[in-house]
């Protein structure tokens, strides 16, 4: 996998999740203030809705900006010999199905999809990311999840 091209989809990504906020953020803006929003009766809370809606959608603007930031000082195409924030990651797990990571400062979950590979964003912060913080190549991993062990391996990093 090249890390360059997956560096290029996550920069996509979050560009996307601004713009999305943005709109989202203009129009809550545009519907607080329409005139159709103002309030009929002592009891008609629509504008005063709307302008929560507003303030919630512009905190949105206010993180995707700060995980561009976040993000931007983590692109590195250097190899790392243990995994850390900026790593790119490659894990078998017992059944030999291959997943790949991208171990992010934040916006954890996020799923880039480029071609037939899925590679997920997670945090140091998660239980899969607590279990790869500092591991190299070749090393297996025991995970909990659901209730059940599994082991994977680290089959690359980069």
């Amino acid at each position: 996998m090249n890390k360059s091209h997956v560096i290029e989809h996550l920069k996509f990504a979050l560009e996307c999740k601004l713009q999305e906020a943005q709109q989202a953020a203009q129009s809550a803006r545009a519907d607080a203030i329409h005139e159709q929003s103002a309030a009929e009766t002592q009891y008609d809370s629509l504008s005063i809705e709307s302008g929560y809606l507003a303030e919630g959608q512009s905190e949105r603007v206010d993180q995707a900006h700060q995980a561009i930031h976040a993000f931007a000082s983590t692109y590195t195409l250097s190899c790392p010999s243990a995994i850390q924030v900026g790593a790119l990651v490659e894990l078998a797990d017992e059944q030999g199905k291959h997943h790949w990571f991208y171990i992010g400062p934040s916006e954890g979950g996020l799923k880039l999809t480029l071609g037939a590979t899925q590679v997920r964003v997670i945090t140091l912060g998660s239980p899969i990311g607590r279990a790869l913080h500092g591991r190299g190549v070749d090393d297996e991993i025991e995970f909990h999840f659901n209730g059940s062990t599994q082991w994977l391996e680290v089959i690359s990093l980069s």
